[in-house]
Protein backbone atom coordinates (compact mmCIF):
# COMPACT_ATOMS: atom_id res chain seq x y z
CA UNK A 1 0.00 0.00 0.00
CA UNK A 2 1.11 3.39 -0.87
CA UNK A 3 -0.53 6.70 0.42
CA UNK A 4 0.12 10.07 -0.68
CA UNK A 5 -0.55 12.42 2.40
CA UNK A 6 -0.63 16.66 2.28
CA UNK A 7 1.51 16.89 4.98
CA UNK A 8 0.40 20.25 6.87
CA UNK A 9 2.75 22.75 8.42
CA UNK A 10 3.69 22.47 11.81
CA UNK A 11 2.88 18.47 11.34
CA UNK A 12 6.27 16.33 11.70
CA UNK A 13 6.73 13.33 9.89
CA UNK A 14 6.50 11.11 11.88
CA UNK A 15 3.49 9.42 14.16
CA UNK A 16 4.38 10.33 17.87
CA UNK A 17 4.16 14.27 18.30
CA UNK A 18 7.25 16.00 19.94
CA UNK A 19 8.13 18.81 21.29
CA UNK A 20 4.59 20.91 20.88
CA UNK A 21 4.97 19.47 17.32
CA UNK A 22 2.07 17.77 15.76
CA UNK A 23 1.60 14.60 14.12
CA UNK A 24 0.64 11.94 11.64
CA UNK A 25 -1.21 10.31 14.11
CA UNK A 26 -4.24 12.43 14.35
CA UNK A 27 -4.88 12.28 10.10
CA UNK A 28 -6.73 8.61 10.60
CA UNK A 29 -3.60 6.88 8.56
CA UNK A 30 -3.66 3.31 8.08
CA UNK A 31 -1.55 2.25 11.20
CA UNK A 32 0.61 0.01 9.27
CA UNK A 33 2.11 2.47 7.17
CA UNK A 34 5.70 4.50 7.66
CA UNK A 35 6.89 7.79 5.85
CA UNK A 36 9.06 7.36 2.68
CA UNK A 37 11.10 10.00 3.56
CA UNK A 38 10.67 13.45 5.47
CA UNK A 39 9.65 16.87 5.48
CA UNK A 40 10.41 19.02 8.13
CA UNK A 41 7.69 20.50 10.39
CA UNK A 42 7.57 23.73 8.78
CA UNK A 43 7.48 22.47 5.07
CA UNK A 44 4.19 21.59 3.76
CA UNK A 45 3.21 19.28 0.70
CA UNK A 46 3.71 15.67 -0.22
CA UNK A 47 4.47 13.13 1.32
CA UNK A 48 4.59 9.23 0.71
CA UNK A 49 3.79 6.50 3.18
CA UNK A 50 3.98 2.70 2.73
CA UNK A 51 4.00 -0.58 4.30
CA UNK A 52 6.57 -1.92 1.47
CA UNK A 53 9.79 -1.70 3.55
CA UNK A 54 11.94 -2.13 0.02
CA UNK A 55 10.42 0.91 -1.43
CA UNK A 56 10.99 2.93 1.11
CA UNK A 57 14.56 1.89 1.08
CA UNK A 58 14.51 2.66 -2.97
CA UNK A 59 12.99 6.27 -2.33
CA UNK A 60 15.55 7.53 0.16
CA UNK A 61 18.53 5.48 -1.51
CA UNK A 62 20.37 8.16 -3.47
CA UNK A 63 21.49 6.07 -5.98
CA UNK A 64 18.14 5.90 -7.69
CA UNK A 65 18.15 9.64 -8.16
CA UNK A 66 14.34 10.07 -8.41
CA UNK A 67 13.00 13.46 -8.28
CA UNK A 68 11.78 15.89 -6.17
CA UNK A 69 9.74 18.86 -6.98
CA UNK A 70 9.30 21.83 -4.84
CA UNK A 71 7.71 25.33 -4.89
CA UNK A 72 9.66 27.96 -2.59
CA UNK A 73 8.12 31.26 -1.83
CA UNK A 74 11.35 33.37 -0.96
CA UNK A 75 12.43 36.43 0.32
CA UNK A 76 12.75 38.94 -2.78
CA UNK A 77 12.27 39.27 -6.34
CA UNK A 78 14.64 36.04 -7.18
CA UNK A 79 16.99 36.90 -10.34
CA UNK A 80 17.57 35.00 -13.36
CA UNK A 81 21.38 34.90 -12.32
CA UNK A 82 19.99 32.84 -9.07
CA UNK A 83 18.32 30.51 -11.53
CA UNK A 84 21.28 29.84 -12.72
CA UNK A 85 23.32 29.04 -9.79
CA UNK A 86 20.13 27.19 -8.17
CA UNK A 87 20.45 25.10 -11.78
CA UNK A 88 24.36 24.30 -11.99
CA UNK A 89 24.95 22.72 -8.55
CA UNK A 90 26.59 24.53 -5.33
CA UNK A 91 28.18 23.73 -2.27
CA UNK A 92 26.07 24.58 0.82
CA UNK A 93 27.31 22.80 4.10
CA UNK A 94 30.53 21.42 2.88
CA UNK A 95 28.32 19.69 -0.05
CA UNK A 96 28.21 20.31 -3.64
CA UNK A 97 24.90 19.79 -4.42
CA UNK A 98 23.58 17.90 -8.00
CA UNK A 99 22.48 20.04 -10.85
CA UNK A 100 19.07 20.83 -10.61
CA UNK A 101 15.65 22.03 -12.20
CA UNK A 102 15.14 25.12 -11.28
CA UNK A 103 12.83 28.09 -12.62
CA UNK A 104 10.46 31.38 -11.55
CA UNK A 105 7.01 30.63 -11.66
CA UNK A 106 4.07 32.97 -10.58
CA UNK A 107 2.68 32.46 -7.40
CA UNK A 108 0.32 29.42 -8.01
CA UNK A 109 -3.75 30.46 -8.02
CA UNK A 110 -4.44 26.64 -6.47
CA UNK A 111 -2.50 27.28 -3.34
CA UNK A 112 -4.01 26.99 0.05
CA UNK A 113 -3.96 29.39 2.76
CA UNK A 114 -0.89 28.67 5.43
CA UNK A 115 -1.65 28.91 9.33
CA UNK A 116 -0.13 30.80 10.26
CA UNK A 117 0.94 32.67 7.24
CA UNK A 118 4.41 33.26 6.76
CA UNK A 119 5.70 37.02 7.70
CA UNK A 120 4.88 39.80 5.22
CA UNK A 121 7.36 42.86 5.08
CA UNK A 122 5.78 45.87 3.18
CA UNK A 123 8.59 47.12 1.64
CA UNK A 124 10.14 43.73 0.92
CA UNK A 125 8.76 41.88 -2.07
CA UNK A 126 8.24 37.72 -2.43
CA UNK A 127 9.16 35.41 -5.17
CA UNK A 128 8.17 31.68 -5.95
CA UNK A 129 10.91 29.27 -7.76
CA UNK A 130 10.07 25.83 -9.07
CA UNK A 131 12.42 23.51 -8.33
CA UNK A 132 13.29 19.20 -9.13
CA UNK A 133 15.59 17.84 -7.16
CA UNK A 134 17.40 14.50 -7.65
CA UNK A 135 18.83 13.98 -4.21
CA UNK A 136 17.23 14.92 -0.45
CA UNK A 137 19.73 16.61 2.07
CA UNK A 138 18.45 18.00 5.23
CA UNK A 139 17.09 21.12 4.80
CA UNK A 140 18.84 21.34 1.19
CA UNK A 141 16.11 23.56 -0.78
CA UNK A 142 16.54 26.16 2.22
CA UNK A 143 20.25 26.40 1.92
CA UNK A 144 20.51 26.61 -1.23
CA UNK A 145 18.13 29.40 -1.96
CA UNK A 146 19.81 31.40 1.31
CA UNK A 147 23.00 30.47 -0.52
CA UNK A 148 21.81 32.64 -3.95
CA UNK A 149 20.70 35.20 -1.42
CA UNK A 150 16.97 34.58 -1.35
CA UNK A 151 15.95 33.13 1.81
CA UNK A 152 12.81 30.35 1.64
CA UNK A 153 9.84 31.71 3.68
CA UNK A 154 7.04 29.05 2.45
CA UNK A 155 8.47 25.00 1.21
CA UNK A 156 5.67 23.22 -0.76
CA UNK A 157 6.66 19.81 -2.00
CA UNK A 158 4.08 19.48 -4.96
CA UNK A 159 5.50 15.92 -6.82
CA UNK A 160 7.28 13.07 -5.47
CA UNK A 161 8.40 11.30 -8.74
CA UNK A 162 5.18 10.98 -10.98
CA UNK A 163 3.15 11.07 -7.93
CA UNK A 164 1.64 14.53 -7.51
CA UNK A 165 0.05 16.29 -4.98
CA UNK A 166 -2.35 17.32 -7.10
CA UNK A 167 -6.12 18.83 -5.56
CA UNK A 168 -5.36 17.10 -1.75
CA UNK A 169 -5.72 19.80 0.86
CA UNK A 170 -3.66 19.94 3.74
CA UNK A 171 -4.30 16.86 6.09
CA UNK A 172 -5.73 14.87 3.21
CA UNK A 173 -4.41 11.60 1.38
CA UNK A 174 -5.76 9.36 -1.01
CA UNK A 175 -4.04 5.79 -1.74
CA UNK A 176 -1.93 5.53 -4.73
CA UNK A 177 -2.41 3.32 -7.62
CA UNK A 178 0.45 4.13 -10.11
CA UNK A 179 3.78 2.94 -9.99
CA UNK A 180 5.76 5.21 -7.66
CA UNK A 181 9.37 4.20 -9.11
Amino acid sequence: MVILFNKPYGVLSQFTPEAGHRALDEFGLPAEVYAAGRLDHDSEGALLLTDDGKLIKKLLDPKFEHPRTYLAQVDGQITPEAIRQLQKGMVIKGYRTKPCKAEMVEAPEWLWERVPPIRYRAAIPTSWVRLTLIEGKNRQVRHMTAAVGFPTLRLIRIQIGNIALGELQPGEWKVVTERVI
